[in-house]
């Protein structure tokens, strides 16, 4: 599967209908659940520090790509992670997509554009219940370091660091 048929684009309020499908399929509702899920997403399209993009396999999008920095908020949960450190989160929406490598895939290839643009850490909180996700973030080049308890839930907190140079 060749990575350069993934790419990235911002989130626009167009996206919406889309994400909303994409909310009451079964294996995202079941990890994110859709009850005010566009207007967090909405929030973060308006606030420095969190950063959403429809990601894209070809030209069809095929699902969605976050990511955040844990420093721009006071109270967030992982500010205890190195300066640099960036957090993703992520899910494939369209149901014909999922269990054929598309996410460890493309996850591979966003955090590899983290690190080209400076990050030195990325960070990702799967829920410990969903071995689909910590797999696909393994195969991603992640490794579970610690699991908490946050204002998200129970987690599994997983890392990937910048190759040393």
């Amino acid at each position: 599967m060749a990575a350069t048929l993934y790419s990235f684009r911002p989130v626009s309020r167009d996206d919406f209908p889309l994400l909303a499908r994409w909310f009451t399929q079964p294996h995202v509702n079941a990890w994110w659940p859709a009850e005010g899920a566009l207007d967090e997403i909405a929030q973060a399209m308006a606030e420095p520090g969190t950063w959403p993009f429809i990601v894209l396999h070809g030209a069809r999008p095929i699902g969605y790509q976050q990511v955040y920095d844990p420093f721009a908020e006071d109270d967030h949960p992982y500010r205890d992670q190195p300066q640099g450190t960036l957090g993703i989160d992520q899910f494939i929406g369209e149901p014909d997509m999922i269990a054929r490598g598309h996410g460890s895939t493309f996850i591979r290839m966003f955090v590899r554009q983290l690190f080209d643009e400076g990050a030195q850490r990325v960070v990702t909180d799967p829920d410990p219940a969903n071995p689909r996700a910590i797999r696909a973030y393994e195969k991603a080049g992640f490794r579970a370091f610690d699991r908490r308890t946050t204002i998200f839930g129970e987690v599994q907190l997983m890392a990937c660091d910048r190759p040393a140079a």
